[in-house]
């Protein structure tokens, strides 16, 4: 671990949908960087869990629009005030689209079989309900924030500094096309 490594990055946001790698990744990043990791998809599934929600079988259509405006108020103080901080969030690297000192990654799965396997592995469920929760959760997630952001394309790469597409890239590869990105250097 690292305990002073100065960045032009003061946080790092990694967004995608499911089963592309994104807590891997943070949870890497975190680890070398020293750096916390927030887990709003974490946070989501602890308030899911509180309110009888299997967020597998339901996205974010079964949220109020007020929790889901209350998570990305969190979301935005984060974004303003955080300083070495792995933000790891679905729409992190959407909301911080203007932010010049945050580094916006991307990760997307190019073959859905794969996104399938992981979660079947993850979940130790069927290939078929993996490939109906991935469609049920990514349609209702993007349908709610379509409602209350606007018509955006939210993982526009336009919108990111790094896209890596995990099906290529393994999580070791991963973790150092972000490290070379923000110039780390193990020492």
């Amino acid at each position: 671990m690292l305990t002073s490594f100065v960045s032009k990055y003061r946080l790092i946001t990694v967004s995608g949908k499911v089963a592309v790698g994104t807590t891997t990744l943070a949870k890497n990043l975190s680890h070398i960087l020293s750096w916390v990791h927030i887990n709003f998809g974490a946070l989501q599934r602890e308030f899911d869990r509180k309110h009888g929600i299997n967020e597998n079988k339901q996205g974010a259509t079964t949220r109020s629009d007020e929790h889901e405006k209350s998570m990305e108020g969190r979301g935005e103080k984060v974004l303003k005030t955080g300083k070495n901080i792995i933000y790891e969030a679905w729409l992190s690297g959407f909301l911080a689209r203007n932010c010049k000192d945050v580094l916006r990654v991307l990760l997307v799965c190019s073959h859905t079989d794969i996104k399938v396997d992981r979660i079947v592995n993850r979940e130790n469920i069927s290939v078929e309900e993996a490939k109906h929760w991935i469609k049920q959760r990514e349609e209702e997630n993007e349908k709610k924030w379509k409602k209350l952001y606007g018509n955006y394309e939210f993982w526009d790469p336009k919108y990111y500094n790094l896209v890596i597409d995990t099906y290529y890239s393994g999580p070791m590869e991963t973790l150092g096309k972000v490290l070379d990105k923000i110039g780390f250097r193990h020492k």
